[in-house]
């Protein structure tokens, strides 16, 4: 026998049980983005394999383990993208949106792809919502991401169970003098060091610090910090950023070995991290890439983002048992029709209490089905309320309206009161 059909590795379905949470937490993020002046851009989900090179950084472990690449018929090389902000910024530089140094202020969605160890909360193909903002070079900015998200959890139910972690990576000069004298120490212990943090020390040492081995957990202890080697320009921005916060009445923590993996970073970073679902504990990150925009061939302009995993907000949201109970139930009325005659009146009556109450999820009967089994489709889509018109009802022109979550008893509303008649339950049930 053939080998049954099944969904690659690591790239889930969404089942229907399982989208109205991800509506739900979709669309409190995009009101709170509009109401912040955000506005949406979309990307491709491929682009040129260069890109992410030249953005991301060719020794980091994205481009080097993770990325899908491949040829095209044309012999390029393409990359389904592993991140958004270096999409985003071929977008503006493509496009000139930020000419004359225009500010932008820009959110996306979409999925992202990463080989890596599929496991929960980290997925192959996984989502993300990302922010971008770009000619704004005053820690003003960097406060408004983190108050914003802020507002989010608070929308959400979910402050108590994350908390932020700050740091700030300097220039890209004073971050240079940082590598040599973290490289200088941390070769002096080289021997103490983990197979892949020895790795890193040649390529990337910076992402020594944020390893996960004990053994070099403990000679970090002792390293040369970044707060000891940034300049007076970064150090005023992140006084600054931390100043808003507190005003804004935002705990943080300030963590020196947060370095974020990518390499385009500088001055303020920044993650949201959770102790709620085992070792993917970071829900939203970001931080300032001043120098990002110049690297891919445009002018100098300022820029600072984050991006959070949809994923594992939605499996926080679960873990906390936050999910709205409203949002599982899709379905508030459902017509149940006996007879032909029954069911060309229920599609003209129900059309009709649509265009009266538009935001009413009323669901008509199809496939007709004796009483017993239309009561079982009623009671099985979560409707509050079921209506029944079968000869009898339409020969006086009223419905039978019926409670199916909770107490009362069946009754008949004339057609021309059904539409008034549901507004008043729905809203009070």
């Amino acid at each position: 026998m053939s080998k049954s059909l099944q969904a690659i590795r690591g790239m889930n379905d969404i089942l229907p049980e399982q989208t109205p949470l991800w509506r739900y937490f979709e669309g409190t993020v995009a009101r709170l983005l509009d109401n912040y002046g955000y506005k949406q851009i979309r990307m491709p989900i491929v682009e040129f394999t260069e890109l992410f090179k030249r953005s991301i950084g060719e020794v980091t472990d994205i481009v080097e383990k993770e990325m899908y690449t491949f040829e095209d018929r044309n012999g390029d090389s393409l990359t389904l993208r592993p991140e958004g902000t270096a999409a985003c910024v071929r977008a503006v530089l493509e496009h000139g949106l930020t000419g004359a140094g225009q500010p932008q202020k820009l959110w996306y969605i979409g999925p992202m792809f990463r080989h890596e160890r599929p496991q929960k909360g980290r997925y192959r193909q996984f989502h993300q919502i990302g922010l971008e903002v770009f000619n704004i070079d005053g820690p003003d900015i960097d406060a408004e991401l983190i108050v914003l998200t802020w507002r989010l959890w608070g929308l959400l139910g979910i402050r108590d169970a994350v908390k932020l972690e700050l740091n700030s990576l300097g220039t890209s000069e004073s971050r240079g003098r940082y590598k040599v004298a973290l490289v200088e120490y941390l070769s002096a212990h080289l021997h103490k060091l983990d197979e892949d943090s020895q790795r890193r020390l040649k390529t990337n040492p910076l992402r020594v610090l944020d390893t996960k081995n004990a053994d070099t957990q403990a000679v970090l202890v002792n390293a040369p910090k970044m707060a000891d080697y940034l300049d007076d320009e970064s150090r005023i921005h992140f006084e600054g950023l931390k100043a808003r916060l507190d005003a804004a009445g935002i705990p943080f923590l300030i963590n020196t070995k947060l370095v974020r993996g990518l390499d385009y970073y500088s001055k303020t970073v920044f993650e949201w991290v959770t102790d709620k679902l085992g070792a993917q504990g970071t829900v939203c990150a970001g931080g300032r890439y001043d120098g990002l925009v110049e690297q891919m061939g445009g002018k100098p302009t300022t820029g600072v983002g984050f991006a959070m995993g949809i994923e594992r907000l939605i499996l926080l949201l679960e873990t906390l048992e936050k999910v709205p109970e409203e949002i599982s139930r899709q379905v508030d009325v459902y017509l149940c029709a006996f007879g032909e005659a029954a069911e060309l009146a229920a599609l003209a009556l129900s059309e009709k209490v649509r265009d009266q109450l538009p935001n009413l999820r009323l669901q008509v009967n199809a496939g007709a089905g004796s009483f017993k089994s239309q009561f079982k489709k009623a009671d099985k889509s979560g409707a509050l309320y079921a209506l029944i018109l079968g000869d009898d009802e339409l020969a006086q022109q009223v419905i039978g309206f019926k409670p199916l979550r909770g107490q009362g008893e069946q009754q008949n509303i004339a057609f021309d009161a059904l539409a008034a008649h549901l507004a008043t339950c729905v809203v009070q049930g």
